[in-house]
């Protein structure tokens, strides 16, 4: 059975507010999609709060939820398994996004309206409501990418993100092995370098309000340089990889 849309969710310690995300986006996939297969993928990062227990709770409520528990990895590796999970399923597209709450479900359509253009779509947040350290890791991660690999992405890591499913099989063949600390911005790159438009979509980003920041200070400093690490060596394999990517992509309705 194969799905027109998958929507992946890592989630980790969002007791408050994680009943609330996923009736925000499977109302979304209802309400646009009343006709199509769609479902929403929570991927249960090993919470040590309820969150897992409540997933469990709430998915007979939410037909088109998917609950996927797995040992505590980190958000990356919770991504990837929620990315796997949606090409095993045949997803025609996959969107990527939080469960913090610190996105507007409404958004979605600014990237769902740009599908038929590439086949990998960013977000990027217009406004951004984070601490002051990782507003700076931010710009030092935009600027290190320009060095490395000589292209610009505004938001390489945002968790708002619209991939063609066929596409998506390929960008994870492609990314390394273990997975790195943060795939989203190697995916993200792989799309730019093989010459497709990310588009750069401005969406609203909101304060945090509930949950657990699982990187702050001195973590935050240690995961941006072991970030910039990975990037540097992807770069050796880069070419290789771009090749896989630049086969045309077939445009669909």
């Amino acid at each position: 059975m194969s799905l027109l849309l998958s929507i992946v969710m890592p989630a980790y310690n969002e007791e408050e507010v994680i009943e609330t995300v996923v009736k925000q986006w499977t109302d979304l996939l209802t309400r646009q999609f009343p006709t199509e297969n769609t479902r929403l993928i929570v991927v249960n990062d090993g919470s040590r709060d309820k969150t897992g227990a409540i997933l469990d709770q709430i998915k007979d409520r939410y037909p088109k939820l998917m609950v996927v528990h797995q040992p505590n990895g980190g958000h990356g590796n919770a991504v990837v398994n929620g990315y796997r999970q949606a090409v095993a399923l045949d997803s025609e597209y996959v969107f990527q996004t939080d469960s913090d709450d610190q996105f507007v479900a409404d958004d979605f359509g600014k990237l769902w309206a740009k599908r038929n253009e590439s086949p990998f779509i960013l977000g990027y947040r217009e406004e951004r409501y984070d601490a002051p350290a990782r507003l700076i890791i931010t710009r030092i991660l935009r600027l290190s990418i320009a060095f490395i690999y000589g292209t610009y992405i505004m938001d390489s890591n945002i968790p708002f993100r619209l991939i063609r499913g066929t596409f998506l099989r390929k960008l994870l063949a492609q990314l390394p092995n273990p997975t790195p600390f943060a795939p989203n911005i190697f995916l993200a790159v792989m799309a730019k370098k093989a010459g497709y438009n990310t588009f750069d979509i401005p969406i609203t980003h909101k304060e945090r309000l509930t949950g657990t920041v699982s990187i702050l200070k001195w973590k935050l400093l240690k995961v941006c340089i072991q970030s910039f690490k990975e990037l540097a060596q992807f770069r050796l394999e880069l070419s290789s990889k771009v090749k896989a990517l630049k086969k045309p992509e077939p445009v669909t309705a």
